[in-house]
């Protein structure tokens, strides 16, 4: 998997490590024909997995454009041992192809008060950082922004294919949490909040 990621990297124009990779076999790829396709209603499928609350973030990188992110509530906690993370991201997504090339990204964890943030982020082809304060995260430089209850700052690990989306696992090289506020909750299409 590691040769995949490493050729992918290549192919968008990122700084790769010096390090031998150990090159694995390739994998029989196919796409998947019209009768194996589950018949599952893709309004159905948004509408029941939203009844699955999840954290929001922002995922961010900086690169010779500037500061790019977009919104994402598909990340979880990966491995303890070695410490990673993973997001989920479109195919379609103009700025995973900016952390592809920077090799680099911070996960900004939003709090309760942050959906405005989160919305500002969502869209599409806006400039995302206006008036959005941030600094350097400490390892990477990706921004970290201003007021976040948690950051984790990453490495891009490994790319795999999920369908229409790419599964990223970065490999964790600083993080922190000031713990001052709840979450930011997404569910059924909305933004809440958790209560005692």
């Amino acid at each position: 998997m590691a040769a995949t990621v490493v050729r992918y990297l290549r192919s968008v124009g990122a700084a790769t490590a010096a390090e031998p990779v150990e090159f694995l076999p390739r994998p029989d790829l196919r796409a998947v024909r019209d009768d194996e396709r589950a018949p599952v209603d893709p309004a159905q499928f948004r509408r029941v997995l939203g009844e699955f609350a999840s954290g929001v973030t922002v995922v961010t990188t900086e690169d010779a454009a500037g500061p790019a992110g977009f919104a994402c509530q598909s990340f979880a906690s990966l491995s303890l041992d070695p410490p990673l993370v993973a997001f989920m991201v479109a195919r379609t997504s103009t700025t995973w192809p900016r952390i592809a090339r920077a090799g680099v990204f911070c996960v900004n964890v939003l709090g309760e008060q942050q959906g405005p943030l989160c919305r500002g982020f969502a869209v599409s082809g806006a400039d995302k950082f206006a008036g959005v304060a941030h600094g350097p995260a400490p390892v990477t430089g990706s921004p970290l922004l201003a007021g976040v209850p948690a950051w984790i700052d990453c490495r891009v690990h490994a790319v795999h294919t999920g369908g229409d989306h790419l599964i990223v696992v970065g490999r964790v090289e600083a993080l922190g949490a000031t713990g001052d506020t709840g979450p930011l909750l997404f569910h059924r299409g909305g933004f809440g909040r958790l209560s005692d």
